[in-house]
């Protein structure tokens, strides 16, 4: 994930803080030192890490946190409130046009993922009651137009194409052809290049003439780091950008070009890729991103994901189901399928407050391999056998294993994960009635 090895650094600095019951300006400062090691070395632009730890000692040293009784907190609440800002402050969204269609040009080298962008984008809008129509203008590299096709027949949305056409005709075409198809929305895939040059900006100017985009959108690539603040500083010199799309923030990117890229530039992060999936594009929150940083979790973008992709009706049927004890291995493997669609565990509980460090206790571990494990052995069981695990005796057991490409103590840890999780779900339907809070292990933990 990225931000990781930053979200560690800053936390265990803080956690240092809140050992003292007072602090000193040399406290401060000395937290302050670990912030900007800790930031410049996930490639936080060093200008811009020197003026916000500026900001967070001016603010910091001040006499209403020096003397407060949880000044710890006074100083986190600092630093959250100025990593935010650095972020942009707000969310900034897509300038939809009085009268469509709204025009969102997407720019970007060569390799950045504009292609794969313009349909998670598009799929995005789609979600939101949109009608969008994509446009391939790449017409240099092989395979981008067929590529685009592709991604829209399998999002069941419109692309137009003109084949290795002029790509301003193409652009202008497009326009009127969304007109007259009521499409509300044109996003067009541009060409990019290996490099900056002046071929590749004189065009992208040509498109923006004619066709007067609504947004610039530039595409930039999360795991190059400061490249990718030079190359969207470049791009806002030269075309004018309305914002960025940040890709592979899911990655192991060390984080700086979303901490620098706005105050580099001045153009809001408007989304972040957070996977390769099609559904795996989000609408860039920096005060989310903030708290995710300091360790408080995303509580709000994990409930909108669980809204958009957990089936209620199904969510009803389970608590039915558990009222009357007939949880069944067919449901738990339901309750699994679900939680894997609202993305990798470990940034699930990245999301929850103080569940971050999770992973890291009591030797537990998230590998996708084992909730792999977990689908197979409940698949190779009988229908019977999901009803009714008891009926599950050692050559059954051995069965099974060797169906599923496990051992028979896979197999034996999995039936007791299952009681374990009844019992677990059991509490949590007692906790709604005022029940104490239990402690519990989730299905997927060794």
């Amino acid at each position: 994930m990225v931000f990781e090895s930053l979200a560690d650094k800053l936390q265990q600095t803080f956690k240092k803080l809140r050992g003292r019951g007072k602090l000193s300006e040399s406290d401060v400062a000395d937290a302050l030192k670990e912030v900007r090691m800790a930031l410049l070395e996930a490639d936080v632009n060093f200008k811009v890490v020197k003026d916000l730890v500026a900001k967070i000692k001016e603010r910091a040293i001040g006499q209403e946190v020096l003397e407060s009784l949880t000044p710890a907190q006074h100083v986190i609440k600092i630093v959250n409130e100025e990593l935010t800002n650095l972020m942009g402050g707000t969310q900034s969204r897509i300038a939809i046009a009085s009268r469509p269609p709204t025009v969102i040009m997407l720019v970007g080298l060569q390799g950045a993922g504009k292609t794969t962008t313009a349909g998670k984008l598009a799929h995005l809008l789609k979600r939101q009651g949109k009608r969008p129509l994509m446009v391939a203008a790449d017409v240099y590299r092989p395979a981008a137009i067929k590529q685009l096709e592709v991604l829209g027949e399998q999002l069941e949305i419109p692309v137009f194409t003109m084949g290795q056409d002029n790509p301003v005709n193409i652009a202008k075409k497009a326009v009127d052809q969304a007109l007259m198809m009521a499409r509300d929305i044109v996003i067009i895939d541009t060409a990019g290049r290996l490099h900056i040059n002046e071929e590749l900006m004189n065009e992208l100017k040509s498109i923006k003439q004619t066709v007067k985009p609504h947004e610039i959108l530039l595409v930039v690539d999360a795991m190059t780091g400061q490249d990718a603040v030079n190359v969207a500083e470049s791009f806002n010199n030269d075309l004018g950008l309305d914002g960025i799309i940040l890709t592979k923030l899911d990655g192991d990117a060390r984080g700086g070009a979303a901490l620098s890229i706005k105050a580099v530039t001045g153009q809001p992060i408007k989304f972040a890729g957070m996977g390769e999936k099609l559904d795996a594009l989000e609408p860039f929150h920096p005060d989310r991103m903030a708290s995710r940083i300091l360790g408080m979790g995303d509580v709000l973008s994990l409930i909108e994901k669980a809204e958009s992709t957990i089936n209620l009706e199904k969510a009803q049927e389970m608590q039915r189901k558990l009222r009357k004890e007939e949880f069944t291995l067919d449901d738990f493997l339901d309750q699994i399928e679900q939680v894997r669609k609202l993305g990798p565990l470990d940034q699930i509980l990245g999301m929850i407050p103080g569940m971050g460090k999770l992973k890291q206790l009591q030797g537990l571990d998230f590998d996708d391999k084992e909730v792999k494990h977990i689908i197979a052995i409940i698949r190779s069981m009988t229908a019977k056998e999901r009803r009714d695990p008891s009926i599950i005796n050692g050559s059954r057991r051995k069965r099974i294993a060797v169906g599923s490409g496990t051992r028979v103590q896979d197999v034996n840890r999995l039936l007791k994960q299952f009681v374990e999780a009844k019992k677990m779900m059991k509490r949590l339907q007692d906790m709604q009635k005022g029940g104490k809070k239990p402690s519990f292990k989730l299905p997927f933990m060794r």
